[in-house]
């Protein structure tokens, strides 16, 4: 294979503390080498033009895939949900969800843990797994039955798969569409305290504690919340957790006048747990930075607020408003790109998300600094219901590499 050498770059390796000036070295669809490095002379050299250069994004969590709005984002990876119209609890499902994104973007499905996600009988994990599956997920909702949540985490733990977890207690939240406060009661919105985050995340922990299992919550946006999983860290529990930028840099009032854009689930939260979010990331106990890419049409958003369906478009905004945690002295850019690549990559167990020699040689050319506006009406996604919309951002992927090759 031709050797290739991307130059006059600066590098956002996860496993550096901050931005270098080096050069990845690509042989086929793997890094060879990348920092300081001498490039053979018979490599073909591209010109990175001062660009940042980082590993491709992987996004932990979709609920579609959207080939426009990833390439605009740099998402190179995406981890679907079990949450399809068929809900991905089959050995066909799983293997037609993981060619979903040939050529353009790889898709590593997450299996159903509960036949029909319905969180009463166990799917049938192992063949899933054998089939493409990278990790079991609850989808959106939680496992009321802990007997069943224990078997599976107990299946889970023994296949050598994570469990990415829902945490909202069902019996709290089943027809709340925001968190209980001062908004909720202006609006007369269905609400639940945001209590109802930590029983489910204390109940699963405990389980964790009895199987030995591997846990990651897809979101969790309470100050509450954070206390627990920093605490079941501290304990040596294998716990991780993630967040969306719609939890860091909005609060409930986003919805005031209704606005359905910002109806999500976890419904956004109050002003204080956004800033225990962001302190959440600044110190280590969140570890991943997920789009939650959920594109819906008129047809789900252009409803009452309590009858419309939760969800944003987060793909192609997820670079750029993560960018504003390193503008704002929250983490480097190179830890951001551990939230955003590596950590991804490690609980999904593929060589990816990194400048780790042989790893696959999907990685994004970053301008940190270009100006624009996200807008609604003109997003790549299949559909713009963004909370972000008119707001003005900086950041974009100017180049997409995957497997060797610019998309």
């Amino acid at each position: 294979m031709t050797l290739r050498a991307i130059v006059n770059g600066k590098l956002a390796d996860p496993a550096a503390d901050a931005l270098h000036d080096g050069v990845v070295l690509i042989d086929g669809d793997r890094i060879v080498a990348a920092g300081q490095v001498d490039v053979p002379a018979d490599a073909e050299r591209i010109d990175a033009r001062g660009l940042v250069i980082a590993p491709g994004l992987i996004d932990l969590g979709v609920f579609a895939t959207d080939k426009p709005a990833f390439h605009f984002g740099g998402i190179t990876r995406a981890a679907l949900m079990p949450d399809q119209r068929a809900p991905l609890d089959d050995v066909g499902l799983i293997r037609q969800a993981t060619r979903a994104g040939k050529p353009d973007f790889w898709v590593h499905p997450i299996a159903a843990a509960t036949r029909g996600l319905m969180g009463t009988e166990m799917a049938e994990m192992g063949l899933m797994q054998a089939a493409g599956a990278k990790a079991v997920g609850t989808g959106r909702q939680w496992i009321a039955d802990s007997g069943v949540m224990l078997r599976v985490l107990t299946y889970a733990h023994g296949l050598g798969l994570t469990l990415i977890a829902h945490a909202e207690d069902r019996g709290l939240t089943a027809r709340a569409v925001a968190t209980s406060g001062e908004t909720a009661t202006r609006l007369g919105l269905p609400h639940a305290p945001a209590c109802a985050e930590a029983m489910a995340i204390a109940r699963d922990l405990m389980l964790v504690r009895e199987t030995g299992a591997t846990i990651h919550f897809r979101l969790v946006t309470t100050r509450a919340g954070f206390d627990l999983i920093r605490a079941a860290k501290a304990e040596g529990l294998r716990v991780t957790c993630g967040i969306t930028p719609a939890y860091l840099f909005l609060n409930d009032q986003a919805a005031t006048d209704f606005r359905t854009f910002a109806r999500l689930s976890p419904p956004l939260r109050h002003e204080a747990d956004r800033l225990a979010s962001i302190a959440a990331v600044a110190d280590g106990t969140v570890d991943v930075i997920t789009s939650g890419h959920d594109p819906r049409g008129p047809e789900d958003k252009r409803l009452p607020f309590a009858d419309a369906a939760p969800g944003m478009a987060g793909a192609e905004t997820l670079l750029a408003l993560s960018l504003n945690l390193v503008r704002e002295g929250h983490v480097s850019i190179n830890r951001l790109m551990t939230l955003l690549c590596a950590n991804p990559a490690k609980i999904l167990g593929v060589d990816a998300g990194s400048f780790t020699p042989g790893s696959a040689a999907d990685l994004i050319l970053i301008e940190p600094d270009a100006p624009w506006i996200v807008d609604s009406s003109r997003m790549a996604a299949s559909a713009g219901n963004t909370p972000f919309d008119k707001l003005p951002v900086q950041g974009r992927a100017r180049r997409v590499m995957k497997g060797g090759a610019f998309l």
